[in-house]
C-alpha cells in the first residue's frame, strides 16, 4: 500500500506544525511564534487535529531520535551539518524518523516555521511521501538569502541591501561565485516544493520575491498575540517624565543594546540621570567574549549611577509584569528584523516603542503616532531620542496611537483561510 493510501479523507485539516526550536528550550520570537500558532490550531473547531515538532539539539549531537514530549508534541534531535547549504545533520532519520512519523500521524498540512536546525532536505520528502499535503513555510529571517546567519549585515557590519554572489564572496573569500550559485540553487530546488509561503512582514515579503519567489506564493500574516487588556500607564509621581524605557529579548551583536549603552553614556550626565534604561535580556554569556567585554565595560558605569537596571531573562508569562514598570520599549536592532515579537507584545500591553528605522521595525512601527523612529546604529541619534521621548506630551501621543494586535485564534483563522481553501494541495510549483 502506497503513503498516498494510507492518508484520511477528510474536509479539516490535521496539521504538523514545525519548528527550529521548542520554545521549552529556547524562546526566541519564532519559536514562541510556532508554538502559539500550533496551540490555535489546536484550539480551532475549524481543525480536525493539530501536532508540533521542533528542533531539540541540546548539545548531545544529532542522533536522529524523535521522541514525545508532551501529548501531540514532539522532539526531533537533529541539527545542521552544513550551514552554508542548510543541509541537516543526521541524513537517516529524514527517511527513517521523519517519515515513519508522517505515516503514524497523516496529516493533510505540514506548516513549519523555519528550517534552521532541521535543514531544507525534509520539504522535498514530505511531497514526495504524499503530493496531496499541503505544505506551507513560514519565514523569519534571511537565512535562505544570506550565508551570514540569515541576517543581510556584511561581514565588516555594513547593511546589505540585495543579493550579490560577488559581494557574498568578498563577505566568504573561501567561497566561490560558483558555491553560492550551488547554494542558491539547492535551497530554491526544495523551496520549490513548498506550496505557500507565509511571511510576518512586507518588508521580508519583497526581499523574498527579489530573491525569487513568485509574489503570489508568499503573503503577510502577522504572528498571534494573547487576547489581553492593554495595561495601564505607569503612575506617576508629580513632576515625573516618561523615562522609563525597557529592553526586551536576546542580547547579541545584532540586537543593538550596544548603540544603546554607548548612547546613554555619551550624553551629558544631567540628561543621562533623567532617564533610567531596564535590560530584560538573554543569553548575553553566549557570545563572544570580545562582545561581552563590550557590554560590560558600557554597562558596568551606567548600573553604578542607577542609570541602567540590569533585571535579566524572563520567562513568556512574566512580559506583562516587566512591561508594567517601562514607559517605552525600545528596539536598537542593527539589522533589518523581520517582525519582532516583542513590537506586537509592547502593542498588546499599550506600550509605544522607539525603533531603529529599517526593516520589519520602521514598517511594524509608524514614526509620530504609535512610536518614534531612530536612525540605525545611530548613538547620536539614540541619545536625543531618548530625550525626546521622556516628555509627558510626546508619550501621550504616541501612547494614543497603539492599537492592539490581532489575537492567535485571529491570527489562526487568517492561516486557515490561506492554507486550506479546499484543495488538498498545489502539488510541485516551479521556483526559478
Amino acid at each position: 500500500m502506497s503513503a498516498v493510501e494510507t492518508l484520511p479523507m477528510s474536509n479539516k485539516p490535521r496539521i504538523l506544525v514545525m519548528s527550529h526550536r521548542h520554545p521549552d528550550f529556547s524562546l526566541g520570537g519564532g519559536e514562541i511564534a510556532a508554538y502559539n500558532l500550533y496551540k490555535a490550531y489546536r484550539d480551532s473547531e475549524e481543525v480536525e487535529q493539530a501536532w508540533f515538532l521542533a528542533s531539540a539539539d541540546r548539545g548531545r549531537g544529532a542522533n536522529g531520535a524523535i521522541t514525545p514530549r508532551r501529548a501531540n508534541e514532539y522532539l526531533w534531535e537533529q541539527s545542521i551539518g552544513d550551514w552554508t547549504m542548510l543541509k541537516a545533520a543526521h541524513r537517516r532519520s529524514l527517511v527513517n524518523g521523519f517519515l515513519d512519523l508522517l505515516r503514524a500521524l497523516r496529516p493533510n498540512v505540514v506548516h513549519t516555521h523555519h528550517y534552521a536546525h532541521l535543514g531544507v532536505e525534509f520539504l522535498r520528502l514530505v511531497k514526495e511521501f504524499d503530493p496531496t499535503i499541503k505544505l506551507v513555510l513560514t519565514l523569519h529571517e534571511y537565512m535562505a538569502i544570506c550565508n551570514n546567519q540569515g541576517q543581510m549585515i556584511k561581514t565588516n557590519g555594513r547593511l546589505c541591501s540585495r543579493e550579490s554572489y560577488d559581494d557574498c564572496r568578498l563577505c566568504f573569500p573561501q567561497y566561490s561565485v560558483q558555491d553560492f550559485w550551488r547554494r542558491k540553487d539547492f535551497i530554491q530546488s526544495h523551496f520549490a516544493y513548498v506550496d505557500q509561503f507565509v511571511s510576518p512582514s512586507e518588508f521580508l515579503r519583497q526581499r523574498y520575491i527579489a530573491w525569487g519567489i513568485p509574489a503570489d506564493r508568499i503573503v503577510v500574516i502577522e504572528n498571534g498575540q494573547d487576547d489581553v487588556q492593554p495595561l495601564p500607564p505607569r503612575p506617576l509621581a508629580e513632576g515625573e517624565s516618561r523615562n522609563r524605557f525597557g529592553y526586551f529579548g536576546q542580547i547579541n551583536p545584532f540586537k543593538g543594546l550596544d548603540v544603546l549603552l554607548r548612547a546613554l553614556t555619551q550624553m551629558r550626565k544631567s540628561e543621562r540621570k533623567q532617564i533610567v534604561l531596564e535590560v530584560h535580556g538573554a543569553n548575553l554569556e553566549t557570545q563572544s567574549g570580545e562582545f561581552r567585554d563590550r557590554i560590560k565595560e558600557l554597562a558596568d558605569p551606567l548600573i553604578k549611577e542607577g542609570v541602567v537596571q540590569w533585571v535579566g531573562p524572563y520567562q513568556p508569562h512574566e512580559i506583562a509584569s516587566r512591561m508594567a514598570n517601562i514607559d517605552w520599549v525600545v528596539v536598537p536592532s542593527v539589522w533589518w528584523e523581520n517582525s519582532p515579537m516583542v513590537i506586537q507584545e509592547a502593542f498588546l500591553y499599550g506600550r509605544p516603542l522607539l525603533v531603529s528605522n529599517i526593516g520589519g521595525m520602521g514598517e511594524k512601527v509608524v514614526d509620530g503616532v504609535n512610536g518614534l523612529h531612530v536612525p540605525v546604529a545611530n548613538a547620536d541619534a539614540w541619545a536625543r531620542s531618548l530625550v525626546r521621548a521622556s516628555s509627558v506630551e510626546q508619550w501621550s501621543i504616541c501612547r494614543q496611537g497603539v492599537h492592539s494586535p490581532a489575537s492567535q485564534a485571529e491570527c489562526s483563522t487568517q492561516h486557515l483561510n490561506v492554507l486550506w481553501s479546499g484543495a488538498p494541495g498545489l502539488g510541485v510549483p516551479e521556483l526559478r
